[in-house]
C-alpha cells in the first residue's frame, strides 16, 4: 500500500511549480494558518482531465483552475497532438476564450506553450462566442483547438474545452491519453503571458468571423420576410460574449435590431443580476428580459449562455404570463422546421437524419418514424453528436439537426457543436413567419403534440460534493441497500435493480457505467460504456423513460424523466407522480443529504 504523502510536501511541491505571486500566496497563507482541511482540498487530487476538458473554481492547487494546472494541460496535449495528428506542427491549433477572470491569461499561457514547441498558432485575442474554435478548427484544418470558458458555470469557475482534428469534442480514448500525457509532464517549460505579442502567433478574427457568418448565412431562406416582420425580439446574453455575434446575425437575416436586456448584454465576468448565469435555470435567470419585453411590448425573449454555445425562447401568453420552452420543446421544433425547409428546397429525404442525446425526449424518434427519416441518439455531450453526425456523413447521410436537452442545437453542419448564434437566427425566422400568420410559437408546438404525441419531462438535480455518497446512491439502485464486496471492493453478485418504481412495474434497465443492459440478450448495451461515469436508465410498462448521471462539470445528479399519453394533462400529471416516487425511492434526498436545486 503506498504511503500518503505529507501535505506540506504537496504543498513544498506547489510553490516549486508555481510562478504566480498571487496563487503562490493563497497556499502559503494556508501553510502559515495550518489549514490542512483546505490545503487536502486543493492539493491532494489533481484536476481531472476528462472529455469535458477541465472545468473547476479558479483558485491555487493542483485540483483547481490556475495557471500551473493551465500550463500542465497544455503540455500534455501539445505533445500528445504532436504524436497522434499529421503535421500538427503546420496545421497548428486555433484557441480562444471568453470574458472570465483570468480567461485572458490562461489563454496566452496556452498559447505559449504551443509556440514554444514551434506549434503554429491561431489565436483569437478579443472575446468570441464557443462555436468559433470548432469553427476555425474546420476553416484552418488545424490539429486541435481549446476554448477557455466555463460555459454557465457560476462565476468562480473556469474550463478548457478541447477539441480534436475533426472539429469536434474528443472522445475516449484521446481523453485518457491527454491526461497521461498530462501527468508525465508536471513541470512547466514555459510561463509566457506575452505570447498574443509574438509575431509567429496569428490572429484569426478578420478572416473566420465572417467566414463563419457567410456560412450561417445558409440558413436564412426568408430574408425579405424577416424584414417585413414587425414581432419584437427581446434578447439577454446573461452577461456573456453573444451579443456582438447575436445582433449581427439579426441583421444578416434581415430582422429589425434585437431589443436588448440592457442590464445583461455586456460582458461582465462578476454576473451581477444572476445567481446562475444559466438561462436552462428557469424564469428567474431571465426576469430582467421578460421586464424589458413587457417595457417594449413584445412576446418573444431570446437568451444565450454566456459563451453562447446554447440558446433558449421564452413567449409571452394571452393571460400575461411567460412560458420558457424546454429544451426538448425547442428541440422537436427545430427539427420539424428544419425538414420543412429541406423537403421545401426540393431536396430528397431519403438519407436525412437527425440526432438527439439519450436523455433527450423521444418525441424526436416519433417525428423521426412517422416522416420516414433517419434517427438515432447518443449519449450525453455535443461531443458524441457531433462525431456521429460525421460517421453518418460518411454514410452519405444528411445530418440536418442534431440537440440536447439542455438547451444545446446543432444546425446543419457549419460546426459539428452546439450553437446559440446560428439557433438563433434560425429560430427568429421560424417565429417571424408564425406570428405572420397569426400562430404564437405555443400555438406551433401544440400542432405537433397533436400529430406526433404529447410528450411531458421532468428533468432536474440535486447538488453533492461528496463522490462517496454518490456512489453509494447509485450502487444501492443495483445491488440493494446491503451489496456483498469481495477483498478488491468488487460487488460478487449481479445486479439487483427495482422492480417497480413506485406503482409502476420496470420492464428494463440500461447501466452505462457497468456495461449492463436487460432488455438484450447477452446483456450489453448500444451505447458506449463509460466506468468512470454514473448512468443508469430505467424503462418502465407503462412507457416512461428515466435517466439518472452524474455531472462531467458540476457537482450533480441529474434526472431526466419523460411520459407520453393522449393528452398533454395526463402526460404531465404521470410524469410528476413518478418523478416523485423517482426520487423517493432511488435517490432518498434527506437521507443521504442532497441539496434540492435552487431558484435562480
Amino acid at each position: 500500500m503506498a504511503t500518503k504523502v505529507p501535505i506540506t510536501d504537496l504543498a513544498k511541491e506547489w510553490l516549486r511549480l508555481d510562478k504566480n505571486p498571487e496563487t503562490r500566496k493563497e497556499i502559503e497563507t494556508l501553510l502559515e494558518g495550518n489549514n490542512t482541511a483546505e490545503l487536502e482540498a486543493r492539493l491532494r487530487q489533481r484536476i481531472e482531465f476528462g472529455t469535458a476538458g477541465l472545468r473547476a473554481a479558479m483558485e491555487a492547487g493542483f485540483s483547481r483552475m490556475n495557471d500551473l494546472t493551465v500550463i500542465q494541460a497544455s503540455q500534455g496535449l501539445c505533445l500528445y497532438v504532436l504524436e497522434h495528428v499529421k503535421n500538427a506542427k503546420e496545421r497548428g491549433v486555433v484557441i480562444g476564450h471568453d470574458h472570465r477572470h483570468h480567461s485572458n491569461d490562461f489563454a496566452r499561457l496556452t498559447a505559449g506553450v504551443f509556440l514554444s514547441k514551434g506549434v503554429k498558432v491561431y489565436a483569437y485575442k478579443d472575446l468570441v462566442h464557443t462555436p468559433m474554435v470548432p469553427f476555425g478548427v474546420k476553416s484552418l484544418n488545424a490539429a486541435c483547438g481549446i476554448m477557455i470558458t466555463a460555459s454557465h458555470n457560476p462565476k468562480k469557475d473556469n474550463g478548457y474545452k478541447v477539441y480534436w482534428e475533426n472539429a469536434c469534442q474528443i472522445i475516449p480514448p484521446h481523453d485518457e491519453g491527454i491526461a497521461q500525457m498530462i501527468h508525465d509532464n508536471l513541470d512547466p517549460w514555459v510561463w509566457d503571458y506575452k505570447s498574443f505579442e509574438n509575431p509567429d502567433l496569428v490572429d484569426p478574427t478578420e478572416e473566420l468571423v465572417p467566414a463563419y457568418f457567410k456560412e450561417v448565412d445558409s440558413l436564412c431562406i426568408a430574408k425579405e420576410a424577416n424584414a417585413a416582420s414587425e414581432t419584437k425580439f427581446v434578447y439577454t446574453a446573461m452577461h456573456g460574449v453573444g451579443y456582438p455575434f447575436a445582433k449581427e446575425v439579426f441583421e444578416r437575416f434581415g430582422f429589425k435590431p434585437l431589443i436588448p436586456t440592457t442590464e445583461q448584454v455586456q460582458p461582465d465576468p462578476e454576473f451581477p443580476t444572476v445567481a446562475f448565469p444559466n438561462p436552462e435555470e428557469g424564469k428567474g435567470a431571465l426576469a430582467l428580459a421578460f421586464k424589458a419585453a413587457d417595457e417594449a411590448g413584445a412576446s418573444v425573449v431570446f437568451a444565450n449562455d454566456p459563451d453562447a454555445d446554447r440558446f433558449t425562447v421564452a413567449e409571452k401568453q394571452a393571460s400575461g404570463e411567460w412560458v420558457l420552452f424546454t429544451g426538448n420543446q425547442i428541440g422537436t421544433m427545430f427539427a420539424c422546421n428544419a425538414l420543412d425547409n429541406w423537403r421545401s428546397s426540393g431536396k430528397s429525404d431519403a438519407k436525412v437524419a437527425v440526432l438527439c442525446s439519450t436523455v433527450s425526449s423521444n418525441m424526436l424518434a416519433k417525428v423521426a418514424k412517422t416522416e420516414g427519416i433517419h434517427w438515432e441518439d447518443t449519449l450525453t455531450g455535443f461531443k458524441w453528436i457531433g462525431n456521429r453526425a460525421i460517421d453518418l456523413e460518411k454514410d452519405g447521410y444528411n445530418v440536418i439537426f442534431g440537440y440536447e436537452e439542455a438547451i444545446g442545437f446543432m444546425l446543419g453542419d457549419i460546426v459539428r457543436d452546439k450553437d446559440g448564434v446560428s439557433a438563433l437566427g434560425t429560430f427568429a425566422q421560424l417565429a417571424a413567419k408564425l406570428y405572420k400568420n397569426g400562430t404564437k410559437i405555443s400555438d406551433y408546438l401544440d400542432s405537433l403534440y397533436k400529430k406526433y404525441g404529447y410528450f411531458s419531462s421532468a428533468n432536474s438535480y440535486f447538488i453533492c460534493h461528496e463522490q462517496e455518497t454518490i456512489d453509494r446512491i447509485f450502487n444501492k439502485m443495483r445491488f440493494g441497500a446491503t451489496p456483498q464486496s469481495d477483498e478488491t471492493g468488487r460487488f460478487v453478485h449481479k445486479p439487483l435493480y427495482p422492480t417497480h418504481i413506485g406503482e409502476h412495474k420496470v420492464a428494463n434497465v440500461r447501466d452505462l457505467t457497468l456495461g449492463y443492459d436487460t432488455s438484450k440478450k447477452d446483456g450489453v448495451p448500444s451505447l458506449p460504456v463509460s466506468p468512470s461515469a454514473q448512468m443508469i436508465t430505467f424503462y418502465l410498462e407503462n412507457g416512461c423513460v428515466f435517466t439518472l448521471r452524474t455531472s462531467g462539470t458540476e457537482p450533480k445528479i441529474k434526472y431526466y424523466l419523460e411520459v407520453s399519453a393522449a393528452t398533454h394533462q395526463e402526460a404531465e400529471s404521470e410524469a410528476k407522480a413518478i418523478e416523485s416516487a423517482m426520487c423517493t425511492q432511488l435517490l432518498e434526498p434527506e437521507a443521504n443529504g442532497l441539496q434540492y436545486r435552487q431558484s435562480s
